[in-house]
Order: C-alpha cells, then sequence, then structure tokens
C-alpha cells in the first residue's frame, strides 16, 4: 500500500478506485489508416488479460485527437462490452472536448453507457484562463457525480497550469474528484503535495513511467502507461509495491533508456507501441495516422533491441 493510500485509510476514506498499472489503450489501423476493430478488440482482451485493474481509453496513446467521432464511439463500446461482465476491472473513459457543453454531455452519454471512471483533460487551446478551466472542471464533475473522475494534468502536451491549492479546492466542492494524473516533469512534488492535502487527493503518473519510482516514493497510487508492454509495467509496480526496492530499481534501470527516449515526443513513443504489439503478433499493421512520427532505421533496431531484452516478461501474443 502506498502512502496516499495509507493516509486514505488513516482518515476514514475510500480507497482509491484506480491503483497499480492502469493501461491506455492504443488504437490499431491497416495500412490504409482504416479502423482495425478485431485488432483494437484483440488489444483490449490482451490487456484485460495481464491482471491490470483498470483500462482508459482514449488518451494520446490513443491518437484521440486522429479519430472520427463514430471511430470513438464504437471503440468505446467495445472496451465498455468487454469490461461488463468483469467487475474486477475499472474502464476510465476519456473526456478531452474543449467546449464545456460538449464535454458534459459526453462524459454523461458514457457514465450511462457503463463507464465506471471519467477522465478528463482540461480545455487547453487558446489558453483559456484559469477561471474558465477551473469551471470546466467543476460543470463535468458536477454533472457526474457521484460517478468518480480523473483529472489529467499534462502540462507539456497542453501548457495548461494547474497547482495543488487549486486542485484541493476543487476535491472539497466536488468529492468525485478521484483522482488527479499527474504528468509534470517531474511529477513527485505535486504527487506528494496532493497527497498531504485536505482532503486527501490520489495521484496516478504517466508519462510512460520515466519518474516512477520518484512518483511512488512519494505517493502515487497507480501509473498509465500504454500498452503494447503491460506486462513489464505490471512486474515493475509487483516489485515496488512489495517493498523490492533493489528489484524494481533494476528493471526501472533496464527500461529507462528505452523510454527516455521515446518520450521525448509523444507521436514517437506511439509509434514505438505499435511496432512493438506488432512484433508481439497484437495486431498487422503499425501504421499511425498522418501527422506522426516514422521510425527511421536505428529506432526500429532500438525497438528489436527491447524485446529482445524483455523477452522473458513479453512473450509473443499472435
Amino acid at each position: 500500500m502506498t502512502i496516499a493510500e495509507v493516509r486514505a485509510e488513516e482518515d476514514g476514506l475510500l480507497r482509491p478506485p484506480v491503483r497499480g498499472v492502469s493501461p491506455v489503450l492504443e488504437v490499431p489501423f491497416a495500412d490504409n489508416g482504416d479502423l482495425d476493430v478485431p485488432g483494437f478488440r484483440r488489444v483490449v482482451r490482451y490487456v484485460l488479460g495481464t491482471g491490470v485493474g483498470s483500462v482508459m481509453f482514449p488518451g494520446f496513446a490513443s491518437e484521440f485527437h486522429k479519430l472520427g467521432e463514430w471511430e470513438r464511439q464504437l471503440l468505446t463500446g467495445i472496451l465498455l462490452e468487454e469490461t461488463a461482465t468483469r467487475p474486477e476491472v475499472s474502464a476510465i473513459i476519456a473526456v478531452q472536448d474543449h467546449a464545456t457543453r460538449l464535454a458534459v454531455r459526453r462524459a454523461v452519454d458514457v457514465v450511462a453507457a457503463g463507464a465506471d471512471l471519467i477522465n478528463l483533460l482540461p480545455p487547453h487551446f487558446l489558453a483559456p484562463s484559469r477561471r474558465s478551466i477551473v469551471a470546466h472542471v467543476k460543470a463535468v464533475l458536477a454533472a457526474v457525480a457521484p460517478t468518480p473522475v480523473v483529472l489529467q494534468y499534462a502540462p507539456t502536451e497542453t501548457g495548461t497550469s494547474l497547482d495543488g491549492a487549486t486542485l484541493s479546492e476543487i476535491a472539497r466542492d466536488h468529492p468525485n474528484l478521484a483522482l488527479v494524473k499527474v504528468e509534470s516533469s517531474p511529477p513527485g512534488a505535486l504527487i506528494e503535495e496532493l497527497a498531504a492535502a485536505d482532503p486527501p487527493l490520489p495521484a496516478v503518473e504517466g508519462y510512460a513511467g520515466v519518474q516512477l519510482p520518484d512518483a511512488f516514493r512519494r505517493g502515487a497510487v497507480g501509473t498509465q502507461p500504454g500498452c503494447s508492454f503491460t506486462e513489464l509495467y505490471v512486474e515493475l509496480w509487483r516489485r515496488f509495491s512489495e517493498d523490492d526496492e533493489a528489484g524494481g530499481m533494476e528493471l526501472y534501470r533496464r527500461l529507462l533508456p528505452y523510454i527516455s527516449y521515446w518520450m521525448l515526443d509523444t507521436e514517437l513513443i506511439v509509434a514505438a507501441e505499435k511496432l512493438i504489439s506488432v512484433r508481439r503478433g497484437l495486431f498487422a499493421s503499425a501504421h499511425c495516422r498522418e501527422p506522426g512520427h516514422r521510425l527511421d532505421a536505428e529506432e526500429i533496431r532500438m525497438v528489436d533491441r527491447f524485446l529482445a531484452e524483455f523477452a522473458d516478461l513479453l512473450p509473443p501474443l499472435g
């Protein structure tokens, strides 16, 4: 149990609804860019088969900004269909609409469709004021209460600037603000501040786990990476959560050269993870919709070195 969970239990609060590894699902496409629906269903079943307690869709790792509305609805429906009979797994459905009206409508609709939690990315186009961002977040929280909401704080991708005091104030007014996904770099100070706030606000870290050890030590209750090598993150989290610091750091040090390079650019890690999934036999094409990153020859060799190094944890899936 992490620091935030211990504090929450001491204060008589419910344990966070998201714990451990909570992958963001990728979306496979055919070579011509068409949606690979059977491939997506295989992605969902593969991730659920790794023993995780929750999954999130769609996020940056899903190329959500390159999906049509009908594609997004179709894939969300597939995910909720797969999780409906698995009470041990929570489906976190993301809301990224910029207009508050649309964000509220989408959040209400996906909760009605079976979402267990909402992941809310605050509006960021054209630099909205902090006041309008807070109003947007509160409107969605109020609309879906008591459904838990994860607030995604990704300043590198969005430029949004929020602080611990603002997040704590929102949580006091809206108890269904259940977690914050902290993707600032480094995330540790904010995670620790939120865990010590009144009320305590648990956090998960993202950013491919580049700062996972520090985030864990500071009270993060989970990690939310991509999904192509979920087993590796499950093992990494297991080691840290079972107080195997030496084993966790050994695995982390091996992983870090890869994820630190891939996370230099979001489109780069999306492309790398898709090639990993293809190499493992999960789906047929590593196509990313344009504009995107095209892996060069050395980056492809890097993916193959990664799979060779971690072959014991990442068996073929095809």
